[in-house]
């Protein structure tokens, strides 16, 4: 086991090791647009962790302790998701031309493109948690079923459901009888 994770770690070290290498060659000699590039560098992993993750988290627990049952899990999902989506587009929202040009990106409006695709996000959960049933909870007493009970036949089940009442079809001490009878 601890070969395989070696082994896992391994291509992470080396694409950290890589962008350091790359991060060096474009910061070297310093300049003043470098300084703000190491801001963007430590400040992304400070406001996450400081910020919009201990939000979401905190929105996530107070969703699911007051959203019914099959609301849960996709309310919670699409918060997540929610959080993600404003990082990613947090560079684009704080500056025009905030990150390096690619084809296409800057010829739309990044605010309406967050906004529909949120507003995606939280129709695809709504859907999902109207779409989705929850199975009642067996209120029943009966025994587990295990793989050494024997199993119910037709022939079983109609002699106790058509037994009279108060009447036992089963010798004493079956598996069917509560403890301590």
């Amino acid at each position: 086991m601890k070969i395989a994770r070696a082994l896992l770690a391994l291509p992470g070290l080396a694409a950290l090791a890589w962008g350091v290498v790359l991060f060096a060659e474009y910061a070297l000699p310093l300049r003043p647009d470098v300084f703000g590039a190491v801001g963007w560098i430590v400040g992304g992993p400070i406001l996450n962790d400081a910020v919009v993750a201990p939000l979401t988290a905190l929105l996530g627990v107070v969703l699911a302790r007051l959203l019914p049952r099959p609301w849960k899990a996709p309310v919670v999902a699409a918060t997540v998701i929610t959080g993600v989506l404003a990082i990613l587009a947090f560079p684009l929202l704080w500056r025009p031309y905030g990150t390096p040009p690619m084809p296409g990106l800057h010829d739309t409006d990044p605010a309406l493109g967050l906004a529909l695709t949120v507003a995606t996000v939280w129709l695809v959960a709504i859907l999902t948690a109207l779409s989705h049933r929850v199975a009642r909870p067996i209120t029943r007493d009966a025994p587990p079923i295990t793989r050494d009970a024997a199993r119910i036949t037709r022939d079983a089940a109609r002699i106790t459901r058509d037994a009279p009442s108060g009447t036992r079809t089963d010798p004493p001490g079956t598996r069917t009888d509560r403890p301590g009878t």
